[in-house]
């Protein structure tokens, strides 16, 4: 069987060497237009990216619009049910061809010219089409597909690039907890059409994922929000942060390909997932709804399920699914990046249920985001002004010989608060970003 590496070349060009050190790696990383641009092309652009999942386009032609690694994308559905995701570009004179975020249409018309497309973006219509000449073809002006489309249990992914491995592949480990995170309670299917939050983040988008498997900051970073949930109604929410959450079962792991997870679930679902939430609008009416309709025993495995799941699983470089909501980082400068959270539901549960979830799923990005976007952007500040202190620290448990392979799947496993995710993606991006540069040297025959 192939692995990833079989896909990557020999990396004798490592023009980033420089900018990484045994538990460090160089704040030009983080600052460097160059460096964002370059990872547009290396990193983004030749590998498997997160861009929707299948309930956003459920119905035939429906269609959304997505900036996804830079790239601005048209993802729609054929009345047949096929996907389609293709660059939201003109072929005439480049122009964003929809110019909406979503809907339902059976086409596609260019505001500059009035070039026609269909929902999968051929090219059904150019107006006084005789000035072209005989020459011209009505298929060589359709909007370009992208290189490589798959989907894994409803969540879509692109890559720009015919040149990586099968999706499976490139998930690994990651797809049998995606498989567990899906699966909870009794397998509804999830669904992504509940809206979604948006943080526009000054501050690259490496910050924003070097969080996403941060272990170590939640009781310091949110320590107003836990004391709020902690004063008033005790040993709730992520109180077991309260003490050195490095003794507790609570681990952070290394899923190979630059996919890392944290698990919260040996506290979070302990004894009863349900009990620990704090009090919320309707919390005592929907639960009491529930037992009466279900009985006490279905009713609490019900809403055990549709807490927060307990996983932080990273899939990189821009798919986070965190509890019960997926995030997605999209990179919009060295300085500057958009997060989105999008709330989820299932398909089949009483309402309660799905009322329950969306209840829980305002309380972090309103309450926790900012807390972190404030320390994304301070970290970018401090970075870009202080050139005196060039390096960025990611050695937490590299020296202290704690980690061990898990026996349950040979998978390598560190206390809570490891920096292991930084420096597991930083390795991937390395790889990524060295082939490139190397592949370019070659097709400019400089190599």
């Amino acid at each position: 069987m192939t692995t990833y590496s079989d896909h990557l070349p020999s990396l004798d060009h490592q023009p980033y060497q420089h900018l990484f050190k045994p538990g460090f790696v160089h704040r030009r990383l983080y600052i460097d237009e160059d460096i964002f641009q370059q990872e547009l092309l290396y990193l983004y652009g030749r590998t498997w990216l997160y861009i929707a999942h299948e309930s956003e386009i459920a119905n035939p032609n429906d269609f959304i619009t997505r900036r996804v690694g830079g790239r601005p994308l048209i993802i729609s559905r054929h009345a047949t049910g096929s996907i389609h995701a293709f660059f939201n570009r003109c072929t005439h004179r480049g122009a964003i061809v929809c110019r909406e975020p979503r809907g339902n249409t059976k086409g596609f018309i260019c505001g500059y010219h009035a070039w026609t497309f269909n929902i999968t973006g051929e090219c059904t219509s150019v107006p006084l089409r005789q000035g072209y000449g005989k020459s011209f073809n009505l298929a060589q002006a359709s909007l370009q597909p992208v290189a490589r489309l798959e989907s894994y249990r409803g969540f879509i992914f692109a890559s720009y690039s015919k040149d990586v491995p099968s999706l499976t592949e490139h998930l690994g480990a990651a797809a049998r907890l995606i498989d567990q995170w899906l699966d909870r309670g009794e397998k509804e299917p999830v669904v992504v059409q509940n809206g979604a939050m948006p943080f526009l983040v000054n501050a690259n988008w490496k910050t924003i994922y070097d969080n996403a498997g941060d272990g170590y900051h939640p009781p310091f970073s949110h320590e107003s929000m836990l004391k709020v949930f902690s004063n008033r109604y005790g040993d709730v929410d992520m109180n077991y942060y309260g003490s050195d959450f490095d003794k507790s079962p609570m681990y952070s792991k290394n899923l190979g390909n630059g996919h890392t997870f944290l698990d919260q679930r040996p506290e979070m679902h302990k004894l009863s997932a349900w009990k620990r939430q704090h009090v919320m609008p309707g919390y005592e009416v929907m639960e009491n709804a529930l037992i009466e309709k279900y009985g006490e025993a279905h009713a609490l495995s019900m809403l055990d399920a549709s807490t927060g799941s307990g996983m932080n699983l990273n899939i990189f470089p821009n798919l986070l699914i965190i509890g019960n909501q997926i995030q997605m980082p999209e990179p919009l400068a060295a300085n500057k990046t958009q997060l989105t959270w999008f709330a989820t539901s299932r398909e089949g549960v009483p309402e309660e249920i799905n009322a329950i979830r969306m209840r829980m799923q305002e309380d972090f990005p309103s309450f926790g985001e900012v807390d972190d976007s404030a320390n994304f952007e301070a970290c970018q500040e401090g970075m870009v002004s202080i050139p005196e202190m060039a390096w960025i620290d990611i050695r937490r448990h590299q020296d202290t010989k704690v980690g061990a392979l898990d026996p349950a799947d040979q998978l390598w496993r560190e206390p809570m608060s490891s920096d292991l995710h930084m420096r597991t993606y930083w390795q991937r991006w390395q790889a990524l970003m060295n082939t490139g540069a190397t592949r370019t040297l070659v097709e400019a025959g400089v190599a």
